[in-house]
């Protein structure tokens, strides 16, 4: 966990958003005492929340918020197309920024947005909450020690019934998380991306897509996301040439496991497989969500680098626009 220097009061949060995820940042931003003021656009939404939190200020207008002089720090949980708007509204006034992913629906937004932060020596951070993950910070910690050996290949699949958007697709949706993983796994950027997707519900966006990576170093990876799936599974596994390591986060007491399988080749040239037991890693009891607020409360209040900084996210959507390319292109020869 981030240590904070004594002025951890420093950090007055203004959140605007008070919606499906905004009320576990509302939650765990109040549970660190800098919550200042609630914004959202919906009164009777806002009204559900004031015997909740009796000391905290709310307001319908973004306005109050950007311009209230004890307010430094603004935390973004509104629809995708609306954060290029409101975090460039933030930093040009002076306030730090929590944004949930993604940063921007485009590159060029995204890298105006981590200009202006630069210039104004304001702290960037977007919400990519795998990184703050006990699970994924041990997967972090085999990797570097050396346990897996070399990566050879990764895959990701995230799917559920529902949390449909008609403002971005199920890729721009759901894929972040797992490419923001990747990249920090492998540490660049993918040499290629291809992908195909689905349009099945009549919003014009895809609710299904697959997407393969290769990464320098001859990395392969994929990543499947879907909202029109018949369960929930949140599962990244990571194959390296010593060890196999499964993350899945729908699991209450596994959620990080290894297997050591072994393939053997005899005479004739024919795979003999040993396989092994799931070996069960242990993991810290915490919570991603407040881990990840606590190292952006520490990062305004100790003005460090967040670990999912702007340059982080930006990556992110260069690659979601690779994708989002390739997406259109295999769209359009389908109806050729």
């Amino acid at each position: 966990m981030d240590t904070l220097s004594e002025g951890t009061k420093y950090v007055k949060a203004g959140l605007i958003g008070a919606g499906y995820w905004g009320k576990n940042l509302i939650r765990v931003f109040h549970q660190e005492e800098v919550l200042h003021t609630i914004c959202d656009s919906n009164e009777k939404l806002l009204k559900t929340y004031k015997d909740i939190y009796p000391d905290v200020n709310f307001t319908v207008n973004i306005e109050n918020i950007i311009n209230h002089k004890d307010i430094n720090a603004i935390v973004v949980a509104t629809p995708a197309s609306t954060h290029y708007s409101i975090v460039k509204l933030a930093l040009e006034n002076h306030k730090h920024v929590f944004c949930e992913k993604p940063l921007a629906l485009n590159v060029k937004e995204a890298e105006e947005l981590v200009k202006i932060a630069e210039d104004k020596k304001l702290i960037l951070m977007v919400g990519h909450i795998l990184h703050y993950h006990p699970a994924v910070k041990k997967l972090k910690q085999l990797l570097k020690a050396g346990e897996l050996g070399d990566i050879e290949y990764m895959y990701s699949n995230r799917t559920n019934i529902g949390r449909i958007r008609h403002e971005e697709n199920i890729l721009w949706s759901f894929a972040p998380h797992d490419i923001s993983l990747m990249l920090s796994l492998t540490g660049c950027l993918p040499a290629t991306v291809i992908s195909h997707g689905g349009i099945f519900l009549p919003h014009n966006v895809e609710d299904v897509t697959l997407t393969f990576f290769c990464f320098p170093g001859n990395i392969k990876a994929h990543i499947f996301v879907s909202w029109l799936n018949p369960f929930k599974e949140q599962k990244f596994v990571v194959i390296g040439n010593k060890k196999m390591a499964v993350f899945d986060d729908t699991e209450r007491e596994k959620k990080l496991v290894t297997y050591q399988h072994k393939i053997s080749w005899n005479e004739t040239e024919v795979p003999a497989i040993e396989k092994a037991e799931a070996e069960i890693i242990e993991i810290e009891k915490t919570e991603p969500l407040k881990e990840e607020v606590n190292h952006f409360i520490s990062c305004v209040t100790n003005k460090e680098k967040p670990y999912t900084d702007g340059y982080e996210a930006l990556n992110v959507l260069k690659v979601l626009e690779m994708a989002e390319n390739s997406l259109k292109s295999s769209c359009k020869n389908q109806n050729v």
